[in-house]
């Protein structure tokens, strides 16, 4: 699954890593009683945040910290089924913010909502005009043009492939606009959040680090900035036959772990996530290969980018899966997944008993032949 927002779903950029400071969101949808529930997703210092609050005569108050530039996710449940039905299929809307107190209302959604207190909110909207558009209105576009199809185009296959064509189009037009925004405006916060998520995968090198290093050494500096000078330096050195980056993360126990330390002939360094489900629909061939091979010096260890225990955990069990386990817990700000330039999972690493990469995201009988080519059966 993609970092940057599909149809479905959304996962939260980085924050920046400046001082913090005390943010108030006051919400006043209708007249909305419980058990209507407002849930907010955030970055604060790097870390995911997350609140919840019940809704009163349409009212709701979220406090926090803010590093001046935060991003949030914010959903409501109208009729109190719960946070993931309000986010996936419900009133959820998505903006930037600082420390200040913001007035977000309206008489009857989120969606339809106005912002008042916030210069930061004032800033995402010039930027969003200037580059075309936020993701969620041309998933919206996209959605809209499904819904209100006909009968007739409902069944027409070719329908929804020039309705793909042109979100397709879309979408590259407005990274293209990203690229362009942030080489006029290296300055600016969102000049960075432009070639941050203009950047795509895999990384142009020669075309990003140029206007990556004309950004403000302030910029370069904030955790957004560091992790895209993260993943251009992936882009430079993760490759076959180069060595694998080292690191050391903690297991379920939390026992570190390091890379250096599994002495195995060949080590797989999966990325996956308990909510990914293409990771866990990989798992079942993934397990069958590791019993096939574990005896004969093959290795796996599954960095997850969850950010709660008991869902990794649980994944673990559920799948049953018998390799080794790390994580720090932060999501998409996990260490080594920075450090490995992950921007979608699942993705892997095939390396050597020396730890250097033979072979690059490799699923399915791609990973299998691979596997038998190594082992000789």
């Amino acid at each position: 699954m993609k970092r940057m927002l599909l149809l479905a779903a959304v996962a939260l950029p980085l924050a920046s890593q400046a001082q913090q400071g005390a943010f108030t969101i006051e919400g006043h949808i209708g007249k909305l009683n419980s058990p209507a529930m407002a849930y907010i997703d955030y970055m604060s210092n790097g870390v995911g945040k997350e609140d919840s609050a019940v809704v009163t005569n349409g009212k709701f108050t979220f406090t926090g910290l803010s590093a001046g530039y935060s991003y949030a996710r914010l959903a409501l449940s109208h009729d109190g089924s719960g946070k993931q039905k309000a986010v996936y299929t419900g009133d959820v809307i998505y903006f930037y913010y600082g420390k200040e107190k913001i007035r977000i209302t309206s008489a009857d959604s989120l969606a339809n909502a106005t912002f008042s207190g916030s210069k930061v909110y004032d800033e995402f909207t010039a930027y969003n005009k200037a580059i075309g558009g936020t993701i969620m209105e041309l998933n919206k576009w996209a959605n809209g043009q499904v819904s209100t199809a006909t009968p007739e185009q409902q069944k027409d296959t070719a329908f929804f492939g020039r309705i793909n064509v042109e979100y397709r189009r879309r979408m590259k037009a407005r990274a293209d606009a990203q690229i362009v925004y942030a080489q006029q405006h290296p300055q600016s916060y969102f000049g960075m959040v432009a070639l941050s998520e203009g950047t795509g995968t895999p990384v142009d090198v020669k075309k990003i680090e140029p206007i990556y290093n004309a950004m403000s050494k302030s910029l370069r500096e904030s955790d957004q900035g560091r992790e895209l000078g993260q993943r251009i330096l992936a882009a430079k050195t993760i490759h076959v036959g180069a060595p694998a980056p080292k690191f050391t993360q903690q297991d379920v126990h939390g026992k570190p772990l390091k890379l250096e330390d599994i002495k195995s002939k060949y080590v797989l360094v999966e990325f996956w996530a308990s909510w990914c489900g293409p990771c866990r629909a990989e798992n079942p061939n993934l397990t069958k290969q590791y019993a096939k091979y574990k005896s004969q010096g093959f290795e796996v260890v599954a960095i997850s980018l969850d950010d709660h225990k008991d869902k990794w955990e649980e994944a673990i069990a559920k799948d049953q899966l018998p390799w080794l386990h790390v994580s720090d817990l932060k999501g998409w700000n996990n260490e080594v997944g920075r450090q490995y330039g992950i921007r979608a999972v699942p993705a892997n690493f095939l390396l050597d008993e020396n730890k250097n990469i033979i072979a690059m995201n490799l699923r399915g009988e791609e990973l299998n032949k691979k596997l038998s080519e190594l082992f000789g059966n």
